[in-house]
């Protein structure tokens, strides 16, 4: 288990790691176990996730999308969050809070500081997804990422540098361990 902050490339390494497990799946049941995490799971997602199908598992900053027809699952593992690709499900513990069950195998977020996040939006201009996602900046791996921009805003921000890294507004996913 993380006993730390996962940063961006434990989180896309997660991405890639559930991916060859999910992508094309259908989810035939949630089960919530606790859902007060950093924001409430909401109740509904237990009728909008059963009988999707999953397209695709993006990653953006540190939020990782599973996409369905029905909108997207918006996953956070907050301070010290993982998920974990369980082919036989084992009996949850007091820190499983998530699993999205599918005829393959189970998705389950574990959370002991509950900072972690799993939230379920329409699409892309749901305003819960423009909270999450509507201002951040560009990825640093991407090939949108280039010097002169990233220069650019240094110099024309106020803010001390590392909570210009921290707050994802030029570039996203730096965290703690990155910036400082």
């Amino acid at each position: 288990y993380n006993r730390r902050m996962p940063e961006l490339p434990e989180v896309e390494t997660t991405r890639r790691g559930l991916e060859p497990h999910l992508h094309g799946r259908r989810i035939h049941g949630v089960i919530l176990r606790r859902p007060d995490l950093r924001w409430p799971i909401p109740p509904e997602i237990e009728r909008e996730l059963p009988g999707q199908r999953i397209a695709a598992i993006r990653r953006r900053a540190k939020y990782l999308l599973l996409d369905t027809d029905a909108g997207s699952a918006v996953l956070h593992l907050g301070m010290s969050g993982s998920l974990r690709w369980l082919v036989q499900p084992t009996e949850p513990g007091p820190h499983d809070h998530f699993d999205a069950c599918t005829d393959r195998g189970t998705l389950r977020l574990h959370d002991p500081r509950r900072f972690g996040a799993v939230v379920h939006v329409a699409s892309l201009q749901d305003p819960m997804a423009c909270k999450l996602l509507g201002g951040l900046g560009v990825e640093p791996l991407s090939d949108d990422f280039q010097m002169r921009n990233w220069l650019l805003a240094l110099r024309h921000s106020r803010q001390a540098i590392k909570q210009l890294l921290l707050s994802g507004r030029v570039v996203v996913g730096v965290g703690n361990i990155y910036a400082c």
